[in-house]
């Protein structure tokens, strides 16, 4: 029997990575009604992680918290036994702010420490940390407050740096908190905490800060590391990683002790992909746009080289060269603009393009497995 994977990332704006995975299918079946298509959806360790982790099997416990500017957030993590997985862009990502508007110097990651809060008082023992697509820059202190407070007490204001740090200054509450707590967290940027490259000034602009607001967050940030080395006696704010997520990666490195890992290695291994992938006779992945940010630990590159079997992609557009997608160890890009290329109409109707997809997926490769195998 023809076996086939779909491993793909949300086209994003569009189609779930489980819609991407069910278009395929409906188009292969077309031409090898037989064929045994399975879904995995992945994600790069943005959003998407949750949703990943729970198609994988893992239970969603929903958790109200507060969502970047303080407001209740309806979200949660997923467990798996002692494994938590949450999703720092669910809760206070950039897709949670009010009507979208940036708020650079007042956004806070304290949802994100109510989750893990929430997860270790549950008594899971591994925290799987997605911190992808952020919507703050406080140094992760909004997380670390979350963590020092106790269930039901006060929690900060979104954005008061002063209480925010005040309350952070009982660090040695967090240490006694994560006590035999493992925590990884998925980076995919080694941008240091503060400086030219730091948190501030690369991606502050990204949530709105104006020039002068950069400057600001920048001085925030290195009193902040200044704040945690007087107590840890250590100072990671050039570590690589510690600017991601607005600093978050900062405050889960140097008070956390946390892990970093590729965000798309970590989902990998999350939904087993390697076991799902054993024996197919083709792997699809793919994601909304492949160019020059592919080839550097997005979905489609992790796939790609943790296969063993052939692989094939599909996205709505394509700006790699055939050259570079062998070297990701892609055989072939299908994109839905080869179809209709009116990038518009390719948003708003993806799932037929994508069906025609799978049936020229089919057609060109599973089509040769199945006389292989000598299926009918």
């Amino acid at each position: 029997m023809v076996r086939l994977v779909v491993a793909s990332d949300k086209f994003k704006g569009t189609l779930t990575s489980a819609e991407v995975a069910d278009a395929v299918r409906v188009g292969a079946q077309r031409v090898c009604p037989g064929a045994t298509v399975v879904s995995v959806p992945v994600a790069d360790g943005g959003d998407g992680t949750l949703s990943a982790a729970v198609a994988a099997g893992y239970t969603h416990v929903p958790v109200v918290a507060a969502g970047p500017t303080g407001e209740p957030v309806t979200s949660g993590y997923a467990r798996r036994g002692d494994t938590a997985v949450v999703e720092l862009a669910d809760i206070s990502g950039l897709v949670r702010l009010p009507n979208g508007i940036p708020a650079p110097l007042t956004a806070t990651s304290y949802g994100t420490g109510e989750l893990i809060a929430a997860a270790i008082d549950a008594g899971c023992t591994r925290i799987i940390l997605a911190i992808g697509g952020s919507a703050s820059t406080d140094g992760g202190t909004g997380l670390i407050a979350a963590l020092t407070h106790s269930p039901g007490s006060p929690t900060t204001t979104a954005g008061d740096w002063e209480q925010a740090i005040a309350c952070s200054q009982s660090l040695g509450l967090v240490t006694a908190r994560i006590d035999g707590v493992r925590v990884v967290v998925a980076c995919d940027v080694d941008n240091p905490l503060t400086g030219p490259r730091g948190a501030a000034a690369v991606y502050g602009p990204q949530k709105g800060a104006t020039a002068e607001q950069v400057v600001e967050l920048d001085g925030r940030l290195s009193a902040w590391a200044d704040l945690v080395a007087e107590h840890t006696g250590r100072d990671l704010r050039d570590a690589p990683g510690a600017g991601a997520a607005g600093g978050v990666g900062f405050a889960a490195l140097a008070l956390l002790g946390a892990e970093l890992r590729p965000g798309i290695d970590l989902v990998l291994d999350l939904v087993r992909f390697r076991e799902q992938a054993a024996g197919a006779d083709l792997v699809i992945t793919g994601e909304g746009a492949l160019d020059e940010q592919t080839l550097y630990g997005k979905a489609v590159a992790g796939v790609a080289a943790a296969s063993t079997v052939p692989v094939v992609a599909v996205c709505g557009v394509n700006r790699l060269e055939p050259q570079q997608l062998q070297e990701l160890g892609v055989s072939a890009a299908y994109a839905l603009t080869d179809l209709e290329p009116d990038v518009r109409r390719c948003i708003a109707e993806p799932r037929p393009l994508l069906e025609q997809l799978g049936e020229r997926i089919a057609v060109d490769h599973l089509t040769m497995a199945r006389t292989a195998k000598g299926t009918p």
